[in-house]
């Protein structure tokens, strides 16, 4: 069921489907939360749902600031008072990408409301000096030819070839999915990952429960960078996906709905 609440004075979106134990699912970059949709349909036999459209996603207002540019704190921060204003005082959360470098913010922030954390085909490392410029030639791409042409060019590469090569009309749905993206949310995006610092201490001898999934055939979250983060928690659930990219939520929902329910269930 979608609801809103007001944040910083913006209508943020969110839905609740289910009952039980909390689980926060976070989309990713060029995303809202219908990217979960195939594993809400699964979970919410099995536990509660919380799913928002982050500021600038779906239907989320998006954040304005003018002070500073704004921060994955900032949508940490965000995440947080939906939480505090649906009353859950403890949750696991789990995020997909983007949304994963949100959940260790949060989790750097607010560890007492977590019970285990997931990264999505995500990764703790912060961007590279390459990948940090290629975020800035991003945005100037954007601000010369609108996100919409960005994400056209770049969403393809989010999966793997075979997916690529045999699911062409899902691709497209996703990158007409997201034709309600404005410029100015995309580039706020990307420069907030591109400023996001490295939170590998975030994971170090973390008590909590930590889940991987990670694609063989990731080019955004690749799989030997983050096998090299697996070893930090005490305590690690990894799964690496063959011959998946990016995007498991639709290269393998079954797979991935089982993985997840496992480790909520744990």
């Amino acid at each position: 069921m979608q609801r809103f609440f007001s944040y910083r004075h913006q209508s943020i979106s969110y839905r609740i489907e289910g009952e039980g134990k909390p689980v926060v699912l976070l989309h990713g970059f060029g995303e809202d939360g219908h990217i979960w949709d195939q594993q809400i349909a699964y979970l919410k036999a099995h536990c509660q749902l919380i799913v928002p459209d982050l500021p600038g996603s779906g239907s989320s207002q998006i954040l304005s600031s003018t002070s500073s540019a704004i921060s994955i704190e900032d949508y940490a921060d965000c995440i947080h008072a939906l939480l505090e204003y649906e009353k859950i005082t403890s949750c696991i959360m789990l995020g997909h990408s983007m949304g994963g470098y949100i959940m260790l913010a949060f989790a750097e922030k607010y560890p007492a409301l977590l019970t285990g954390i997931g990264l999505v085909h995500s990764t703790a490392f912060a961007d590279s000096a390459e990948k940090k410029q290629n975020r800035t030639r991003g945005i100037e791409l954007m601000e010369t030819y609108g996100g919409q042409q960005f994400l056209k060019t770049t969403i393809p590469n989010l999966f793997g070839p075979a997916f690529k090569q045999t699911h062409p009309a899902q691709i497209d749905n996703l990158i007409a999915a997201a034709a309600g993206f404005s410029t100015h949310a995309l580039q706020q995006y990307y420069a907030a990952m591109r400023d996001r610092p490295d939170r590998t201490h975030v994971l170090k001898s973390n008590p909590l429960p930590v889940l991987f999934v990670i694609g063989t055939e990731d080019v955004a979250a690749p799989m030997n960078d983050v096998l090299k983060q697996t070893h930090l928690p005490l305590k690690s659930y990894i799964h690496v996906l063959e011959g998946i990219g990016h995007m498991s939520m639709w290269e393998a929902p079954i797979l991935l709905n089982q993985h997840l329910l496992v480790f909520i269930k744990s």
